[in-house]
C-alpha cells in the first residue's frame, strides 16, 4: 500500500482570514464546512491532493503547525499575492545546499510555507538509487 501526504490541520485564531489566505494564495477550494449550532468546527480545504483543515484555537491548542511546502509556478507571483491576503513575512530564499524548498513565506498564523517550483521527491529512496544508477 502506498502512503502519501493527504491532510494536513491547521490551528487558526482567524479562520476566515486564514481560509481566505489559502483559497486566493494558492488556488483551495472549500470541500467541508461542518455547521453545528453554538460550537466553531474545523473548516476544510483543497487542492485536489492534500485537504487542508483549518481548526478553531483553544487555550490548549495554540495558532498553526510547524511548516509544510507548497510546489508553485512562480515563487514571486505567489509571494505577491500572499503578501496582499495577510503574509505576515515574503520570501527568504534558501541556500541551493540541497534543500528541496527554495523559499518560504510566513502565513497569517505564523507558519512556515515553504516554496518550490521543482516539487519534493516522491519515489521511494531504492527508486531513486535505480534511476541514478543508469
Amino acid at each position: 500500500m502506498q502512503h502519501k501526504i493527504r491532510h494536513i490541520a491547521l490551528f487558526a485564531k482567524d479562520q476566515e482570514t486564514t481560509v481566505e489566505f489559502y483559497k486566493k494564495t494558492f488556488g483551495m477550494y472549500e470541500v467541508a464546512r461542518p455547521v453545528t449550532p453554538g460550537q466553531r468546527r474545523g473548516i476544510f480545504l483543497s487542492d485536489g491532493y492534500i485537504n487542508l483543515a483549518i481548526l478553531p484555537c483553544s487555550e490548549e491548542r495554540k495558532e498553526g503547525i510547524h511548516h509544510f511546502g507548497f510546489e508553485v509556478d512562480d515563487i514571486h507571483q505567489t509571494e505577491a499575492v500572499a503578501l496582499k491576503t495577510g503574509a505576515l513575512r515574503g520570501i527568504d530564499i534558501r541556500p541551493k545546499d540541497g534543500r528541496f524548498a527554495e523559499a518560504g513565506i510566513v502565513d497569517p498564523t505564523g507558519t512556515g510555507v515553504d516554496l518550490s517550483t521543482a516539487g519534493w521527491r516522491v519515489k521511494p529512496i531504492e527508486e531513486r538509487e535505480v534511476e541514478e544508477v543508469k
